[in-house]
């Protein structure tokens, strides 16, 4: 058999494996998401020192921050329109995504996504070993 037997049967093995390499990919993407996310989530606080004042409703605190003041809203109103308005806030909001125990939270989901896709790959991938031995079969072949 020579080499050409050792190298196809070392090709054949490889081929066969790339579900259960996929998959570690997975776990592994799995495994180091969530601590990263869990690191985050521990050391994050999600207080701002940006603060105008308190606004004290039933007995409890809460902070006013400048973007939420009425002042801020009516000149944002006056420039832009409710239009501008609607988009400030929504860039707060996704801004506030990237900062805190949210940016945990977000860490999270994309890993959940990621590892995913490579589950998803490692139980859809077609049997690379049968396309592998049918085309060994039909390498005499011309068409």
């Amino acid at each position: 058999m020579g080499n050409g037997g050792l190298h196809s049967h070392n090709r054949k093995w490889k081929v066969a494996n790339k579900q259960d390499i996929l998959t570690i990919f997975g776990i592994m993407i799995l495994l180091v998401g969530f601590g990263i996310s869990v690191f985050i989530y521990l050391a994050a606080d999600n207080y701002e020192n940006n603060f105008l004042g308190y606004e004290v409703i039933g007995g409890s605190a809460y902070p006013i921050r400048p973007e939420d003041s009425k002042v801020y809203q009516r000149d944002l109103q006056i420039v832009g329109g409710k239009a501008y308005v609607l988009e400030d806030q929504f860039q707060r909001w996704f801004t506030g995504l990237w900062h805190g125990k949210s940016l945990a939270f977000m860490v999270a989901g994309i890993t959940l996504l990621i590892s995913a896709g490579f589950f998803y790959a490692a139980n859809n991938l077609p049997s690379l070993s049968r396309n592998y031995a049918r085309d060994e079969k039909n390498r005499g072949n011309p068409l």
